[in-house]
């Protein structure tokens, strides 16, 4: 009895704490943004040359522009398509190919020279190579970004792998469960810190590939506008561009991605 009142006491208490870290990071982010600001501020002030580094508030009107005429929407759309793809594909193909390096030693040794190949391949190298290979068609564009983050998504999941407890596994043979629910019940709870990093880690590595590969082969998407813009030398449409997509990928990592992680780490505590 007394055991359960100090943990409906310890209940509250341990919420009140997490609602106080989770106040403290947002102010810690709030204000590290408006110190950025500031910074651009003094250095749009001190270069006193919009064509240069033009002030924050002057990037709204074309913001506005670009939006109701319905491009920036569009090419917003094109690479979001183009990073769910590559990501879905790298997140697959890496935590099977992480997971069997991981549970089986002879794979590893065959295979862990061509992760180490491919881990210190440049992403540029691979992206001319499937433009050349492929041409310059999406699926070469989403092939070279899913290459680039394959070796890091196996990397992890095969140091996921090799952590798993076996004592869990014997229990799983003892009962005889089937392998997809093994898969579900035992392996994937037990790897979803690992998947939830290499996700975090793939967004962020996968979009910046995804502007260098529109960058260089493709005809629509934040890359492509800002190569034209480059071109024109628009420095205000190239903020403008790269500020709406990371907008768009901060929103993903606070509201999908940090949750996610969070919630898989539960499982070990």
């Amino acid at each position: 009895m007394l055991h359960t009142q100090q943990t409906a006491e310890h209940l509250p208490r341990a919420g009140a704490r997490a609602s106080g870290r989770r106040n403290g990071r947002l102010g810690v982010t709030a204000l590290s943004i408006l110190l950025l600001g500031l910074v651009w501020i003094v250095a749009a002030t001190q270069t006193a040359d919009s064509s240069v580094l033009p002030q924050p508030w002057e990037l709204i009107a074309p913001f506005a522009r670009a939006t109701a005429s319905g491009e920036l929407p569009y090419h917003l759309g094109w690479t979001l398509m183009r990073v769910i793809a590559a990501f879905a594909l790298a997140m697959s193909l890496g935590i099977a190919l992480g997971l069997v390096m991981g549970r089986y030693p002879a794979v590893d040794r065959w295979l862990d020279a061509w992760l180490v190949i491919f881990l210190n391949l440049p992403a540029l190298v691979l992206i001319v190579l499937c433009y050349l290979w492929i041409g310059l068609t999406e699926t070469a564009a989403i092939a070279a970004v899913t290459l680039n983050k394959i070796p890091n998504v196996a990397t992890v999941i095969r140091e996921g792998a090799r952590s798993l407890d076996p004592r869990l596994s014997d229990m799983a043979h003892a009962y005889r469960l089937p392998w997809l629910r093994r898969m579900r019940h035992v392996v994937l709870p037990q790897l979803m810190p690992f998947i939830t990093a290499s996700a975090r880690s793939g967004v962020a590595v996968i979009w910046k590939i995804v502007l260098v590969v529109e960058f260089l082969g493709r005809s629509n998407g934040v890359g492509f506008q800002i190569h034209l813009y480059f071109q024109l030398f628009d420095v205000t449409m190239v903020l403008v561009y790269a500020f709406s997509f990371i907008a768009v990928m901060l929103a993903v990592e606070w509201m999908i991605l940090q949750p996610w992680e969070r919630r898989a780490a539960r499982w070990r505590q």
